[in-house]
C-alpha cells in the first residue's frame, strides 16, 4: 500500500500532525507527542456518557492535551427551541487515544464512563490498539477532505466496491484502494478502511486516478 512515512505524518520528527488546514474540524484530532516513545499506542477506548453530553470523553483527553482521534459529522438538534448544527462523533462511545498506559491508567480511573476496549480471548484485561500504520493511514485521508463519510464495517456492500485506483499527485499521493461505485454523479470517491472499526469515504479529484 502506498502509505506515507511517518515522518512526513509527524512533522519530519517533531511529532505535528497539523500538517492539513482544519484537521480538529475533520477529524477531531491533536497534535501527536512522543513519537519516539515505544510505549506509545493507539489505545481504543469507550465513552459511556450519554450522546448529547456537553464535555464528551474526547474533548476531555484534549483538554489534558492527549492526542485524540474520533471521526465526527454533522447534526442537526433543537437547543432551547432553536434548531441548530453541530458535530459529533459518528459512533458515540468510540475514540482512539495515541499515548502510554503510564499516562491513560491514572485518567481512566479517575473518570467512570472512560473504559478501555479489551482483546477478546487474550490476555487478561488486556487494551485493543490499533496498528498506528493503520491508523495514520486513515486519519491523513479523512484529513484531505471537507466532506469524509463514515460508515460502519460491513455497511458498504460488495456492489459499492468500484474499480482499483491509485492516487497519482495531490495530498494524498500514493494511496491505493477502491473507488465506491456510485451511479449518476461525476464525484469519485475513495474507500478507506480502518479494519474492524470503520470505513470512509473521501472525494478525489479524477485527474489524479489511475486505474491497476
Amino acid at each position: 500500500m502506498g502509505d506515507s512515512p511517518k515522518s512526513e505524518l509527524y512533522g519530519g520528527g517533531k511529532c505535528n500532525c497539523m500538517i492539513y488546514n482544519n484537521i480538529n474540524n475533520h477529524a477531531g484530532l491533536e497534535d501527536l507527542h512522543d513519537c519516539n516513545n515505544p510505549e506509545m499506542r493507539w489505545y481504543v477506548l469507550r465513552d459511556l456518557k450519554r450522546t448529547n453530553a456537553k464535555l464528551p470523553a474526547y474533548r476531555q483527553l484534549q483538554g489534558m492535551d492527549i492526542t485524540v482521534f474520533t471521526p465526527l459529522r454533522w447534526r442537526l438538534t433543537t437547543r432551547q427551541g432553536k434548531l441548530i448544527r453541530e458535530e459529533v462523533p459518528f459512533i458515540s462511545d468510540l475514540l482512539f487515544s495515541y499515548s502510554t498506559r503510564a499516562v491513560l491508567d491514572p485518567i481512566i480511573e479517575k473518570i467512570p464512563t472512560l473504559q478501555y476496549r479489551y482483546m477478546k480471548g487474550g490476555t487478561y484485561c488486556e487494551p485493543m490498539t490499533v496498528p498506528a500504520r493503520d491508523m495514520e493511514r486513515f486519519i491523513r485521508a479523512v484529513a484531505c477532505t471537507k466532506t469524509p463519510q463514515y460508515y460502519l464495517p460491513g455497511e458498504l456492500t460488495p456492489d459499492m466496491y468500484g474499480r482499483k485506483v491509485r492516487i497519482i499527485g495531490g495530498s494524498m499521493n500514493g494511496y491505493e484502494g477502491q473507488l465506491l461505485a456510485t451511479r449518476g454523479t461525476r464525484t469519485k470517491r475513495i474507500i478507506i478502511e480502518l479494519p474492524s472499526w470503520l470505513v470512509a469515504t473521501v472525494e478525489i479529484n479524477p485527474e489524479y486516478l489511475q486505474l491497476i
